[in-house]
């Protein structure tokens, strides 16, 4: 699908820290999220699919919330799968995405099996560089660039 919305947004306070809900965050073009751990390089920003997250969440049997993913921004309506180099506008951010986001080992520490329930189809997520920023929000449309 080409067009969907932001579902919830999240910061980390630290790296391996919490993630708080947020229902808007700044996004700054070279750099992150205001206020989220990861700045700079590549991974300034990381996203799911809300599809391939109940997806994954359906093959382990169990409900998993989302944060155990410690992703950023969860979008409805908006595959992710294989969209390295394509640049995905969320309101009025765009975002550059260089790869699939590898699932890691706090991903079995939150839930057995679930690290495994990840690998395919970029059940994962994605992860990219800000080239655009502004201030993003829950509700907020997504859709990729042509």
């Amino acid at each position: 699908m080409n067009r969907g919305e932001v579902v919830k947004i999240w910061l980390k306070r630290f790296k391996g820290g919490p993630m708080d809900p947020v229902m808007f965050a700044e996004a700054v073009p070279g750099r992150g999220l205001a206020g989220n751990a990861n700045q700079g390089g590549k991974r300034q920003v990381t996203l799911i699919d809300e599809s391939r997250w109940k997806e994954a969440c359906e093959e382990l049997g169990v409900d998993v919330h989302p944060t155990a993913r410690r992703a950023n921004v969860m979008l409805r309506g908006i595959d992710l799968e294989g969209m390295r180099g394509r640049t995905l506008r969320i309101g009025p951010m765009r975002v550059r995405i260089y790869n699939e986001t590898r699932p890691c080992e706090q991903m079995e520490e939150a839930q057995p099996g679930l690290r495994a329930a990840l690998q395919p189809r970029w059940r994962g997520g994605a992860y990219g560089e800000i080239v655009e920023g502004g201030v993003i929000q829950v509700g907020d449309a997504a859709e990729w660039e042509t």
